[in-house]
């Protein structure tokens, strides 16, 4: 069975906005500007209202203050937070993982040493490949996962991108509404099903640690390593 979510306290809310504000002032110079009119100008009709039609129209202005500035703070936030992670390794992952909906994000399926690397994603629009890393090299670990996926996605579709600004890649900023526009080819069940054979594909065994027994050592082993 699923663990219940767990519930946030209203303080911890508090702190996680807060956060949220000092990291948008530090990333994006209009935040304070755009915000500090998101609160006069409500502010101000508000008291243009209570003047002309008394004071109930008060906690209607200050419920638009609050929502003119959650607007301004869920918009530039969002731009922050893709400004700072383009170009940043794992940044493809780490944003299909905090997407709403029901997206199977397995990061680095493939990789090199020099941090290029396909993350695996599964949704409703199909089988997603995205490579972030060096254009060339990254293109040859993707032809590697198509051609591997293939054995097992069936009639699944297959989409890849190459996440980047250059001619023919995706920007990250974009990634979202991009997969989000996708046709949505399969049902929730196949979803599933689809992520049980890929997750059974894509597992890999690890060496056990430790010495190596003597009855797993191949015949021959240390041969070369003794006098003659």
């Amino acid at each position: 069975m699923a663990k219940p979510q767990e519930k946030v306290s209203f303080g911890q809310r508090l702190k996680q906005i807060g956060m949220v504000f000092q990291f948008t002032a530090k990333q994006d110079r209009w935040f304070a500007p755009l915000v500090a009119a998101a609160v006069l100008l409500p502010l101000a009709l508000t008291v243009v209202a209570v003047i002309l039609w008394g004071w109930i129209w008060l906690p209607i202005g200050i419920l638009f203050v609050l929502l003119a500035v959650l607007i301004v703070l869920n918009l530039r936030s969002n731009k922050a937070m893709m400004n700072a992670a383009e170009g940043q390794p794992g940044a493809a992952a780490q944003i299909m993982e905090n997407m709403r909906g029901d997206w199977r994000v397995t990061p680095a399926v493939s990789s090199t040493t020099q941090m290029d690397m396909v993350h695996l994603v599964i949704g409703r629009p199909g089988v997603i490949l995205l490579a972030e890393g060096n254009p060339q090299r990254v293109r040859g670990l993707l032809g590697q996962e198509k051609r591997r996926l293939s054995k097992v996605i069936g009639s699944a579709p297959l989409h890849d991108y190459v996440i980047g600004q250059e001619e023919g890649e995706l920007p990250i900023r974009k990634l979202r509404t991009t997969l989000l526009r996708l046709p949505r080819a399969l049902s929730g069940k196949d979803v599933n099903s689809l992520d049980k054979r890929l997750k059974a594909l894509t597992a890999r065994p690890q060496m056990p640690k430790g010495a190596i027994p003597k009855n797993m050592r191949p015949p021959g082993a240390f041969r070369q390593s003794r006098g003659r």
